[in-house]
């Protein structure tokens, strides 16, 4: 998918939101259980009705390559139907990968040209090699991490702002207009002064619901009237609503609470 046709969606849509699907095998309502990929039929109920109220949907990896074999065959399953049933979706495999170039070009392989994914989160920790890799597809596009959203963001990326020198950095990269940036939301003094370096990149967005970021500082900081580069993604909040039948209806109502909250000029 395009950029522009992701930011398009947005527009029509009036919606930011990016869906999590960190499928807990563990959380996921117990009559599901009898299904013979229960993860799998979690994740295509809440993608078909929530398909019309969103733009993105966000796999987190660890909650499938921790069930192994089968974890993984829900996850390709998953991102299959999303493909083939809903690319208007822009999807994203959180995976945060991060090493160098010869083993970036194999990570990069398996979640762009395998399981075609249009884009995949990185720790862009080890430098430039990291990414390069991932710049060099059409159409696909790395996420690296800048700021994000958890406590331990106070261990390394904040002193000496770490997080402004890998975001100045990556600026020079070939292809950098590619990159979308995860910027938490529960470091929100901070948001306008990314948005102030980075204008015209796509912004990732963690940090709203569980974790208590605030959606109009975001909004305010992140966007303009023009601009409307920015994906919100929730997780928790909206897959695990509910936690029998009802989940769905639950879900349903979490989403649009989200979207009617947002002053969307």
């Amino acid at each position: 998918m395009k950029l522009n046709q992701l930011e398009r969606n947005i527009k029509s849509k009036k919606s930011f939101l990016c869906l999590g699907l960190d499928t807990d095998i563990d959380k996921i309502p117990k009559y599901l259980l009898k299904h013979s990929d229960p993860a799998f039929e979690f994740n295509k109920i809440l993608i078909d009705e929530l398909n019309k109220k969103i733009v993105a949907v966000k796999i987190n990896t660890a909650f499938y390559e921790s069930r192994g074999a089968s974890g993984w065959t829900s996850m390709e399953k998953t991102i299959k139907y999303l493909n083939k049933n809903y690319p208007e979706l822009f999807t994203i495999a959180d995976a945060k990968r991060g090493d160098i170039g010869n083993t970036s070009k194999m990570y990069a392989k398996a979640f762009f040209e395998n399981l075609n994914f249009d884009s995949i989160t990185l720790s862009p920790y080890m430098g430039g090699d990291t990414v390069t890799e991932f710049l060099d597809y059409e159409n696909k596009y790395p996420i690296i991490l800048a700021l994000t959203s958890n406590k331990g963001a106070q261990d390394f990326q904040l002193p000496n702002n770490l997080f402004e020198d890998v975001i100045v950095k990556s600026k020079n990269w070939k292809n950098s207009d590619k990159i979308i940036y995860v910027v938490g939301a529960t470091k929100s003094d901070f948001l306008k002064k990314i948005r102030d370096i980075i204008p015209d990149n796509f912004l990732l967005i963690p940090g709203i619901g569980a974790q208590g970021g605030d959606v109009d500082e975001v909004i305010k900081s992140c966007t303009t009237t023009e601009n409307k580069k920015i994906l919100i993604n929730i997780s928790r909040s909206i897959i695990y609503a509910g936690n029998n039948e009802n989940f769905v209806i639950e879900a349903v109502k979490k989403v649009d609470e989200f979207n009617s909250s947002i002053n969307f000029k």
